[in-house]
């Protein structure tokens, strides 16, 4: 599918796709380069062979740039995480990447989605406001940082019917 920011820079045009598990490395690499515990290719190989887990990758030409990950259960769904290369942020692409798996999503007969994000992580906090997601919750202490503190998280809540 492809995404409606396609080729707004200039750039090779932006789509928005189901990953594989071709793609479980560079979506490690992605993973492990923008949070603090990367996930490993072994979870992501495990995660796109699992029938209640959708994944989504980011492309601009041949090189994957983002991902978006949902776990299923019912007619509910979490996003377990979402990313974009450091380059590439901050021209709209996780926005166009988060769109198009809610839709993906709702597609799937979900009716509500839920994600945990660090309190203090104001863009992804705009970008979860910016699709329709509310507070709904918190959760003390819940990321654990290197330095040992610890962070709470908001959880946080779309309907998407």
């Amino acid at each position: 599918m492809r995404s409606w920011l396609a080729g707004l820079w200039g750039g090779k045009p932006a789509v928005v796709e189901p990953a594989g598990p071709r793609d479980a490395a560079a979506l490690a690499a992605i993973h492990g380069a923008s949070f603090r515990r990367g996930w490993g290719e072994d979870e992501f190989e495990r995660m796109l062979t699992e029938r209640n887990t959708l994944v989504h990758r980011l492309r601009m030409g041949r090189k994957i740039i983002g991902f978006s990950v949902s776990r299923i259960a019912a007619d509910e769904a979490e996003i377990l995480s979402i990313a974009v290369t450091g380059t590439h942020r901050g021209r709209g692409l996780s926005n166009a990447l988060l769109l198009t798996h809610l839709g993906h999503l709702a597609g799937r007969g979900i009716r509500t989605v839920f994600l945990e994000v660090e309190e203090n992580n104001q863009p992804a906090r705009r970008l979860y406001q910016r699709a329709g997601f509310s507070v709904v919750g918190r959760r003390e202490r819940y990321y654990q940082q290197s330095g040992g503190e610890a962070l709470n998280a908001l959880l946080m809540r779309r309907d998407l019917s």
